[in-house]
């Protein structure tokens, strides 16, 4: 029988699930906006405008449903975990508050101008209106991100019978993991997006659009993932080498590590087994992890047994860490793949299109892992070090949990739904939408926007 605390941790999973889907598409999507009209500003030419005007929209959905959903994940504080906000609410109460005061309010007030503003107010207060969107939903990221990075990595508090209080707000904002966490979201989201509108755009070309719009901003897309994918790796690494410094049980359950060991192997497939501390069916690259995480063949990793009591369950920190680099590695070897490709030929194959249709939530599932790894691997705590997840859940009855829990899971299968046909319904429509009276073919074939 599921008891009040794991169904309350399986309701917040499915809350910052469905959450996190949406903000990592619209923090990027923010950008391409500003880019696709600041291209329309300069050359004057009404395919940016096209391409501005159909991607707006479904930033508007987007946004919107990642404002919802946030709402409805922050009252869990209260109604499933008010132990966090007794005991860390000096800290987590002020960060959230700034994130509203300093990035939503900016996003609300001249999202209304972004959005019906174009014809309504002058050009460069419309383009200005898109930049401080962009920069509001950055600046949102870097909020939520410096609290989830304080709970990994605690640092510039103290604690006053089991309260923690601030002493250093510097240190509390820029603690050791938020630099790295911070530009991994980042490049994350601009993955995601690029991905989205690739998929998105290939999909409106297999349906036979051959208006310049969706192979102008396929291109695009496929030249900021090219560009990203490699950088993300780098980041990555850099965010490993730091998690290993603070959280060393969450690598050595990534890693599949169960004693301490010099020269680890990297091991590319097992079976983590928790009830004999070992790996079933291991399939590994001799001193691959030593020399990733260390520098060194023979470099010395703490294993699982070092923390007994206090590791995270160790199969889905595994496996997600897996299917992270694993999407990373396939979104690298696509985008560099079919950019080229478009250099040569200017246009990519019918498979090429349907892989990209087949990706253009390949983000989503990429991102979902990597929070998986992180929040998971931070597990039995909720700020590590200082408060353990069973001394902040609620002591509701399970039953009134296992109501809200059904709920929320029905309401955002179908509201996933929705917005998935939504996206496509209007990428289909589209096709037959003709704005502009010139043809479009005739900027293509001369090659000034291809």
């Amino acid at each position: 029988m599921l008891d009040t605390l794991l169904l309350s941790r399986m309701q917040f999973a499915a809350n910052i699930s469905f959450h996190i889907l949406f903000p990592t598409i619209s923090i990027a999507l923010g950008w391409f906006l500003v880019f696709f009209k600041l291209r329309f500003d300069k050359t004057g030419h009404p395919v940016w405008l096209r391409a501005y005007r159909f991607w707006v929209k479904i930033f508007a959905l987007t946004f919107a449903l990642g404002v919802v959903s946030g709402i409805t994940m922050s009252f869990q504080f209260g109604t499933n975990w008010p132990g966090f906000m007794e005991r860390v609410g000096n800290i987590a109460g002020p960060l959230l508050g700034y994130e509203v005061l300093t990035a939503f309010f900016m996003e609300a007030t001249f999202l209304g101008i972004m959005l019906f503003g174009m014809n309504k107010v002058p050009n460069r207060i419309h383009t200005l209106a898109c930049l401080i969107v962009a920069i509001g939903t950055t600046i949102s990221a870097f909020w939520i991100l410096s609290l989830n990075s304080w709970m990994q990595t605690p640092a510039g508090f103290e604690l006053r019978d089991g309260v923690a209080y601030p002493t250093d707000w510097f240190a509390i904002i820029f603690n050791p993991s938020f630099p790295y966490r911070f530009f991994h979201m980042l490049l994350a989201s601009g993955l995601t997006a690029s991905f989205l509108i690739a998929g998105v755009s290939a999909y409106r070309l297999l349906q036979g659009d051959q208006k310049a719009a969706p192979k102008l901003t396929l291109k695009v897309a496929l030249t900021v993932a090219a560009v990203l994918a490699p950088t993300q790796a780098l980041v990555g690494d850099l965010h490993g080498l730091n998690t290993l410094e603070h959280q060393p049980q969450k690598v050595a359950a990534m890693e599949g590590i169960w004693h301490t060991e010099k020269g680890a192997p990297l091991l590319l497939f097992a079976v983590p087994n928790e009830k004999t501390k070992q790996n079933d069916f291991e399939i590994g690259i001799p001193n691959g992890a030593s020399l990733i995480l260390t520098h060194h063949l023979d470099g010395e990793l703490k294993g699982l047994n070092e923390f007994e009591g206090a590791h995270p369950p160790v199969k889905p920190v595994f496996f997600g860490f897996r299917i992270m680099v694993g999407m990373g590695v396939l979104m690298l070897l696509v985008a560099v793949w079919f950019r080229l490709t478009m250099a040569r030929r200017k246009q990519l194959a019918s498979w090429q299109l349907k892989t990209l249709v087949t990706m253009s939530f390949s983000g989503w599932l990429a991102t979902l892992a990597g929070w998986y790894v992180t929040e998971i691997g931070r597990q039995p705590f909720l700020v590590s070090g200082v408060l353990r997840v069973e001394e902040a859940v609620t002591h509701l009855p399970r039953e009134n949990v296992a109501i809200t829990f059904s709920l929320y899971l029905i309401l955002y299968v179908v509201l996933l739904t929705v917005y998935v046909r939504t996206l496509f319904f209007t990428a289909k429509k589209s096709v037959r939408v003709d704005e502009f009276e010139s043809p479009e073919s005739q900027v293509i074939a001369g090659g000034r926007y291809a």
